[in-house]
């Protein structure tokens, strides 16, 4: 189970890690995302901060299985919340899909920890 867990965390870290640093640094599409979910701008800052606060518990859950199981619940009500903002305004499946996907991720990261 221990390399289930390394593997669930390590792929959740890149997501997370490459989707709060975009975030931050204004990449067309994700300013463009934020203004189809009718969201403000500052919302997309907060939100890769937020992104990039659970990389770090994963990286700190390599040494504390503890802090990754955290970080995994705060990862994945973030990405919760993502995905039915995208429900909210009617966006297709497909483009509401990886925030699911990496909810799903995220659940099996703490599934896998209590294991």
């Amino acid at each position: 189970m221990y390399i289930m867990f390394v593997i669930l965390q390590s792929f959740l870290l890149v997501a997370m890690s490459f989707g709060g640093a975009t975030k931050l640094t204004g990449s067309k599409n994700f300013v463009e995302m934020f203004d189809s979910l009718k969201l403000p701008q500052w919302f997309r800052v907060v939100t890769g901060i937020v992104q990039l606060a659970g990389a770090v518990g994963l990286v700190i859950g390599y040494w504390d299985r503890e802090i990754a199981a955290w970080a995994g619940i705060w990862l994945g009500v973030t990405m919760l919340v993502a995905f039915l903002t995208h429900l909210r305004v009617k966006h297709p499946v497909g483009q509401a899909f990886p925030a699911l996907f990496l909810t799903c991720i995220a659940a099996a990261l703490v599934v896998v920890q209590a294991v």
